[in-house]
Order: C-alpha cells, then structure tokens, then sequence
C-alpha cells in the first residue's frame, strides 16, 4: 500500500527545496565575492604572484605575474627563497605548497639592491678618499714650494702635476660629498663671481687642444649655494672638454647661454665633442660614459640642480648638450 503526501507536507518538501536553493544561491554568491575578493587582494599587492595546480595550471595570477610570464618559466618551485635575475632586474622568489597548490611570489629588488651596492661603493670610495686625502695634501704642498725653486724649462712640469692634482682633488670631493649628501647654504650670488671661478678651474683643467670657451657675458643675480654651483658648472665643462679632447677634430668649442624662462634660470651648454655613448648611464652613480670618468660628475650636478629647485635634463638640438634650469 503506497503512502501518499499530503498538500501540507508537499507544500513543506517545496518550502525546504526553496530554502535549499536559496542558501545554495547564497553560499555560491558569497564564494564568488570571496573569489573576487582575493583576486583584488592579489591584484593589490605590488609583486607578481600566481597559484598553480600541482600539475602546473595555473589557478589564478595577477596582472604583475601576466607581465613575467617569461620569468614564470624558470622559476623553481622546490625552493622557497632565492633571488633570480631577469633581464637586467633582481627579483626575490618566494614559494610555498598548500592544499595541493603552489604559491609563488616575485619581488622586483632591483632598485633596493643598487642602493645598498651604491651606499657600499659610496663607503668604501669615501674611506679611501680619506685616505688618500693626505698624502695628495702633502704632495700638493711640496709642488707649490717646488715651483718657486726649479729653473723655468721646467716649470711646465710642475703645473702639469698640479693640474693632476687639481683633478684628483676633484674626484676626492666629489666622492666625499657624495657619501654625505648635497647641503646647499644659499646667498644671494652674482654671475661673475661665479664666472671668474669658472676661469680659474678651467686654467687648472689639463687639455691639449685649442677650445673656444663661450660664456654669458651679462652679469645676474641668482640665489645658491657658491660652490656647489661651481661644481655644477664646472662638471659640465671638464665632460665638454674630454669629449672634444677624444674627437678627431683639432680643437673644438663650448658654449654657455643662459636665459631667464618661467622666473628661472635656465643654462644651455653645448660642445662640439664626441657623442654621448650610453644615455642610461647619465645620472646613474659610479657608471661613467667616458674613460676617465668617475661616474659622479653628473649625479652630483643632477642633486645640486634639485637642491637649487631646478634639474638638469638632455639638450633637444642638433649638437650635444645639457640644460640646466635653477630656481
């Protein structure tokens, strides 16, 4: 004998499929929300990451990861912290192994890395800077005593080890200040004191060619710290006048303009010498673009111009050159 239902109990058994079907809508709704939920957070965070099925299908990547799918094919998932580089990038690889999936992560730590080799090549160039600091002290006291004395045929040679040190002097600055930063005490400056410096390092420059120096006749007032600006300057005119020492032409020239643009000071210098080999390097620290560069003349200039509220940017022209715009 078969049972039969009732209208109540299947208005019941209806109700409960109803309600069934609801929390399932709700449950499914909700998994989605997280799903999107954690595809945000991932999307979020500012590495690469991906969550790969054992079999190596990828479960879910963020848009960081899309970009490194090339990086993705040779990471190693057995091992869970390791630093790859990629394309002239460092990245940190972490990865783990959960629920039957694998988690991995890449950290671009290219910049983080070139500041600590810079703040360690940046120690080490200072402590022997110090070092050589004393010495180059001495032997310039005992050129300028020494020139009084020789017969003059051989006075050139002396001014000629001086000049050397006058560069080495230089180099010795320039590391020492870069290791401690730029610190500009500003005052208010006129142009031809200024210019008058300028004279005075160029004279103690060594070049053996004949260049044709150019420079802004008009005098000006501009706000600065002195010599931090003559270092500005003078960095661009020593790298004017290697590269036209290494052109196959006999002499050369360099040209200084300035103008007053927007409220500021804007210098254009330009020269007729090589053309610059690696633009990338420009501003990066400790890479030169020529042989007997130190690879500081322009991050400093660069960090000088900003400490004067201004930069210094690739000249737009036919001839090579720098702009330098201060406040």
């Amino acid at each position: 004998m078969s049972e039969t239902i009732s209208p109540e109990e299947l208005k019941t058994l209806i109700d409960q499929t109803y309600k069934v079907e609801e929390e399932y809508v709700a449950l499914r709704h909700s998994y989605e929300h997280l799903q999107s939920t954690i595809e945000q957070v991932i999307e979020f965070l500012p590495n690469a990451i991906w969550i790969v099925e054992e079999d190596g299908t990828i479960f879910l990547q963020n848009s960081q990861a899309k970009v490194l799918d090339e990086l993705f094919g040779i990471l190693q998932w057995d091992v869970e912290d390791y630093e790859v580089n990629f394309y002239e990038r460092s990245y940190l690889i972490k990865s783990a192994h959960h629920n039957e999936k694998y988690l991995l992560s890449a950290t671009d730590i290219t910049e983080q890395k070139r500041k600590e080799n810079l703040a360690t090549m940046g120690q080490m160039a200072a402590h022997l800077s110090h070092e050589i600091r004393n010495p180059i002290g001495s032997i310039a006291l005992l050129t300028s005593t020494l020139i009084k004395r020789v017969i003059p045929e051989n006075k050139p040679i002396v001014v000629e080890i001086q000049k050397s040190l006058y560069r080495i002097e230089r180099i010795i600055k320039a590391t020492l200040m870069f290791s401690k930063g730029i610190q500009a005490h500003k005052s208010t400056l006129r142009w031809e004191y200024i210019l008058s410096e300028l004279h005075n390092a160029i004279g103690y420059y060594s070049y053996g060619k004949q260049i044709e120096f150019s420079f802004p006749e008009h005098d000006f007032e501009l706000s600065g710290d002195f010599d931090l600006l003559v270092m500005l300057f003078s960095n661009f005119i020593f790298n004017a006048i290697d590269a036209i020492e290494l052109d196959d032409e006999e002499g050369g020239a360099i040209r200084l303009t300035h103008l007053m643009v927007d409220g500021k000071h804007q210098f254009t210098i330009i020269d007729s010498g090589i053309p610059i080999v690696n633009k990338k390097w420009l501003f990066e620290a400790f890479k030169s673009t020529k042989e007997r560069g130190n690879g500081l003349g322009l991050v400093l200039s660069q960090e000088i111009a900003k400490a004067h509220g201004g930069e210094i940017s690739l000249y737009e022209g036919e001839n090579k050159g720098f702009v330098i715009t201060l406040s």
